[in-house]
């Protein structure tokens, strides 16, 4: 077969044995995005099959080798990629993990099945990959339990930007095939007529995940500094947060969670240089009053610092409304960030929207959260995005794990930050400040009891706004 010289026999046999089975499809399907494709891959019949799944299981297993990937456990993708990680762990002798599309209700409730230990490392397995979401799904669900993923091995490669996305994120995608050499092995064998072949290829290149759409002006070509963001951002509070940030060269955030308010007030004027936002839960304070916050604002203009109260809003419109600029803490007053949950739906950024005028304040949502079994993630998390699209005036970014969305004017906050990893006694899971801001895309790092609970939080700042700003000045390299 001269059209695939590329291809071993092997996987010349797996390919035109996938077409017979039909496994692989072509004419007009509609897929889960919605999206009209000429070429369908059904993989779940392998199962059927024993024997050819014993060949895929195989196949990847010769390529995870050769490119000679680290691993612990393995994990598939849900649901396809099951039977093939349960053969690779029987056949090599690897733990196998499930992941749950679901937590249970009853029981342990657990969103990953099987014994595993805190940052061990973990094989990813699936079938097929077209965006990366699926892999990033469990990736993200390992990591609410401190497993850590490098390397998936999936069998087929639809080429439209899984691979690009996923290294993105610090995952090395290694295919068995692509849907290319998928072209060139049918073809060769006279099983596709040239114009199936033409109109799949032209379907590949016009419908990437990894390519910006150049009439797309919240895409960004290549990484911009704090200072190029507050120029090119739109939302005033925006742009003073990154003026800020690189006038001190901080990107960290303090979660000053302490319950006296003097406390509180000669913390945040010892540490106030080293930082870009102070974080409080004046819900917490035993001793609050007005005057404490006049003083935290005298402090803010003192040390050019935000005020973010993380009140996590989550009520109907008319209730956030008056928790914000009403009670005693008359938030609107005196934090320029706040946050919400968008459970409610887009009401909750309204309500809190009606409290304030102009465009001196803004609102994160919670659309990602660094503790273990975390409900905020996958149709929550799509949510969040589209919320924060449809209010721009408001919404000036999300408290998160991993970077959203690729458009600098929201801004992405990563709490749960410290110097070394882990994990406490309830369920929070930490990374350090270049896992954060290199490899999950942060702006901004929110760190707590790394610097409080030491013995010297002035030089533990210095320690974090330095690891932190480090990590940003090698992002830019990238």
């Amino acid at each position: 077969m001269a059209g695939a010289a590329n291809v071993g026999d092997k996987l010349c046999n797996l390919i035109l044995e996938l077409h017979k089975k039909e496994a692989v499809k072509f004419g007009n399907f509609t897929l889960k995005s919605g999206i009209q494709s000429p070429v369908y891959f059904d993989l779940r019949v392998i199962v059927s099959y024993p024997k050819l799944m014993k060949i895929v299981a195989e196949l990847m297993w010769d390529l995870v080798e050769k490119d000679n990937c680290h691993f612990e456990s393995i994990c598939g993708v849900p649901y396809t990629a099951l039977p093939i990680a349960t053969v690779l762990s029987v056949d090599h002798n690897y733990p196998m993990l499930i992941r749950r599309k679901e937590a249970k209700d009853y029981g342990t409730k657990k969103m990953i099945e099987g014994h595993y230990k805190p940052g061990e490392v973990c094989l990813i397995v699936e079938d097929v990959v077209t965006s990366g979401t699926s892999v990033l799904e469990t990736v993200q669900t390992l990591g609410d339990v401190n497993i850590k993923v490098t390397d998936a091995v999936v069998l087929m490669d639809r080429e439209q930007g899984a691979k690009t996305t996923l290294k993105n994120k610090g995952i090395n995608v290694h295919s068995v095939c692509t849907l290319s050499q998928v072209l060139d092995v049918l073809s060769s064998a006279g099983k596709l007529d040239q114009d199936t072949v033409n109109r799949t290829k032209q379907f590949i290149q016009q419908n990437r995940f990894d390519v910006p759409n150049s009439s797309d002006s919240s895409q960004k070509k290549k990484s911009q500094t704090y200072k190029e963001r507050s120029s090119t951002c739109t939302h005033p509070l925006v742009q003073q947060l990154y003026k800020i940030m690189h006038l001190k060269k901080s990107n960290l955030a303090l979660s000053v969670d302490l319950q006296n308010s003097q406390q509180i007030l000669q913390t945040v004027d010892k540490l106030g240089p080293h930082l870009c936002i102070v974080k409080t839960h004046v819900d917490i304070i035993e001793d609050f009053s007005p005057q404490f916050t006049a003083s935290l604002r005298d402090l803010a203009a003192k040390h050019n610092f935000l005020i973010f109260e993380d009140r996590k809003f989550g009520d109907i419109g008319k209730t956030v409304k008056s928790q914000y600029e009403g009670g005693i803490y008359k938030i609107s007053s005196w934090a320029d960030i706040v946050n919400a949950h968008p459970v409610p739906g887009d009401g909750v950024v309204k309500g809190l929207k009606e409290a304030v005028t102009g465009t001196s304040k803004g609102c994160l949502l919670v659309a990602e959260m660094s503790s273990a079994g975390s409900l905020a993630r996958n149709e929550y998390t799509k949510g969040a995005i589209k919320m924060a699209e449809d209010h721009k005036d408001f919404v000036i970014g999300f408290i998160c794990q991993s970077r959203l969305i690729d458009d600098y004017n929201f801004v992405h906050m990563t709490p749960g930050v410290k110097l070394s990893e882990g994990g406490d006694s309830l369920g929070q899971q930490y990374k350090t400040p270049e896992e954060a801001i290199l490899k999950k895309g942060a702006d901004v790092i929110i760190v707590g009891s790394g610097i409080l609970a030491t013995d010297d939080p002035v030089q533990a700042a210095i320690q974090y706004k330095e690891a932190g700003y480090k990590a940003y000045e090698e992002s830019l390299k990238n």
